[in-house]
């Protein structure tokens, strides 16, 4: 395993095989740095994507899918923004207000976690290249801003322009009974920011996953999840690979 201070790196990757990534793996908080929140906020969702990580841990420990996983909490600097992005550093989330980031040092951060993460990420692909990467993400069933809307997915699939891998397991998951959600809970167009720098910049075909959280909560949870992505990846790689 290869760790640093933005992100960590399981398993070893296969050149030419499918990969995953986990911008959002961990709520951790570095020192030095203060949230102004308590530690049972660092627990909800607007910390980190909950249970997205465990999820990477068993594609990788269990299924042969090497991740690179990021080891900062979202609600420090967000590694699913671009740089000049208002949401970066964010001082609300879910209704919530972040006090200690009102007037955060932005460059220092971008220097310690944001840049360092994009740079190795950037540098392991280009040594993998990888057939297909996972971006794994998690969902909330309800937002505490809009209680009342409805989230009914148990997994979506997120795209920008490049929605070649998207349709495939939009098309797989459905066949397995799964509740999928075409560029829901919310759009790819709009948020897509690690696979458009470093998927759709190099025509590298992904499939950007959200799951809902309330399904990999815990671990039995997450290695069943792992166990289907794992196997939709399989064959979505290779209908890109029967389609070229």
């Amino acid at each position: 395993m290869t760790r640093s201070a933005s992100h960590r790196i399981i398993g070893e990757a296969v050149r030419g095989g499918i990969v995953a990534v986990c911008d959002h793996a961990s709520n951790a908080v570095p020192d030095g740095i203060e949230l102004g929140i308590s530690d049972e906020t660092m627990q909800k969702h607007i910390a980190w994507d909950i249970g997205a990580g465990g999820v990477c841990e068993r594609l990788a420990r269990r299924h042969a899918i090497a991740a690179m996983l990021g080891e900062v909490s979202r609600l420090v600097i967000d590694l699913h923004r671009e740089e000049d992005s208002d949401g970066l550093i964010p001082t609300t989330s879910d209704g919530i207000l972040i006090p200690g980031n009102i007037g955060a040092d932005r460059e220092r951060r971008l220097a310690d976690f944001h840049r360092p993460y994009h740079a190795a990420m950037a540098q392991w692909l280009d040594a993998v290249q990888p057939a297909l990467i996972l971006s794994i993400h998690s969902f909330t069933p309800a937002l505490e801003t809009q209680p009342g809307a409805e989230r009914p997915w148990e997994i979506g699939l997120l795209y920008n322009q490049d929605d070649r891998a998207a349709r495939q397991a939009i098309r797989l998951f459905a066949e397995l009974g799964v509740t999928v959600g075409d560029n829901e809970p919310y759009s790819g167009k709009l948020l897509n920011a690690t696979m458009n720098r470093h998927a759709e910049a190099f025509g590298r075909p992904y499939c950007a996953i959200e799951i809902r959280n309330d399904l990999i909560a815990e671990e039995r949870g997450q290695a069943r999840w792992a166990a289907i992505i794992a196997d939709v990846a399989g064959r979505v790689k290779l209908a890109l690979e029967t389609a070229t």
